[in-house]
């Protein structure tokens, strides 16, 4: 399946059916008088998140929706019938915006969070609704109240719960590779990864969702490389991974790029826990690794995990560091290998 995290969209929910100019005629009723019934409500336009869906690529080949007008009124005092909701299936985490992508119409962060975006006109009314005394036979109506119409832009902000950033070739893919069942695309040049990678994490009886997107270059957020545009994947994690090639020409510098491009974008991605990983230590020997590690700290690393994407090498501490930074173990998770539920672990026994 194509990844696809942007799309234009028209959208035009149902008019109102008109109202009826109808008159009772029966055998033996000498004045019958008015009965012609009001129009059926139009269709509204209803968004709702689903589960199992990562991307909008359906948005590529369905660009317009339109929800059906209501039925016309009849006679007998008898209401049109009103049109169906047109409901709209969308990935957790996407935003509608306005057609100048400056206001958020509406942000789904659950699944079946549900949202009337556009609402259908109303019927229009009948000619019975307009007797009174003094007009006993009128022939007005109205024609049902038009539909909404607008173009919005559709993104998706994938949600996880620990983002992956670094250069290109910092070693993102093999390390995503490592810790989940994700098959990324490694390669010894820049940019492998195009689109951005989910992956579940499973450490000591916790999971978590893992996200690696495209490497950060330095201009990104002015649009160099593939720019900034993946960076909004990573908005809602709640930590992120900073990997670090130790065999680049100055480590230091490197982290110091991606973290001028955090800044640049904004979105409060500055301000993000951040957990600086030296990559690839498998390619250098142990004191080099400790001068580079050094060098990060001097950088304003607070702690540097080496690591190696390819053999696993301190991998289990990084992920350690991980779990510091998410919220408690969920009633749905198990301890993992040498950890003792609550309660065993004092050795008090509960009937419970």
């Amino acid at each position: 399946m194509h990844f696809l995290d942007q799309a234009k969209i028209y959208l035009r929910s149902g008019a109102g059916g008109p109202g009826a100019v109808s008159f009772r005629r029966e055998k033996y009723i000498e004045y019958g008088g008015p009965d012609g019934g009001n129009g059926g409500k139009g269709g509204d336009i209803v968004f709702v998140a689903v589960p199992g869906l990562n991307t909008l690529i359906d948005f590529r080949y369905s660009q317009h929706f339109k929800a059906k007008r209501g039925d016309h009124g009849m006679g007998k005092d008898r209401t049109g019938k009103g049109a169906p909701d047109l409901v709209i299936e969308v990935p957790v985490g996407t935003q509608v915006l306005d057609e100048t992508r400056e206001h958020v119409l509406a942000d789904f962060t659950e699944v079946g969070q549900r949202v009337v975006l556009l609402e259908g006109g109303i019927g229009g009314r009948g000619n019975a609704s307009y007797k009174t005394a003094t007009n006993r036979a009128p022939r007005q109506h109205q024609p049902g109240m038009p539909g909404e119409e607008m173009w919005v832009w559709l993104r998706l902000k994938l949600l996880a719960d620990v983002g992956l950033v670094g250069l290109p070739n910092a070693g993102k893919s093999t390390f995503i590779n490592q810790v989940t069942n994700t098959k990324a695309k490694v390669g010894d040049y820049a940019f492998t990864t195009l689109v951005p990678k989910l992956g579940v994490v499973r450490h000591k009886g916790r999971e978590f969702v893992l996200a690696d997107i495209p490497g950060l270059i330095e201009g990104a957020a002015d649009g160099a490389g593939i720019g900034d545009r993946f960076l909004g994947h990573i908005e809602r994690c709640r930590v992120l991974i900073h990997l670090i090639d130790i065999s680049g020409q100055d480590p230091a510098e490197a982290m110091q790029v991606v973290e001028r491009e955090l800044e640049a974008y904004g979105e409060g991605l500055a301000d993000k826990p951040r957990l600086i990983a030296l990559n690839k230590i498998d390619l250098a020997d142990a004191e080099l690794a400790d001068g580079f590690a050094q060098e990060l700290k001097d950088a304003g690393a607070a702690e540097v995990f080496a690591i190696s994407g390819a053999t696993g090498a301190g991998i289990e501490q990084l992920l350690d560091a991980v779990l510091a930074h998410l919220p408690a173990r969920t009633s749905t998770e198990t301890p993992g290998a040498g950890e003792e539920e609550d309660g065993e672990a004092e050795g008090e026994w509960s009937p419970i």
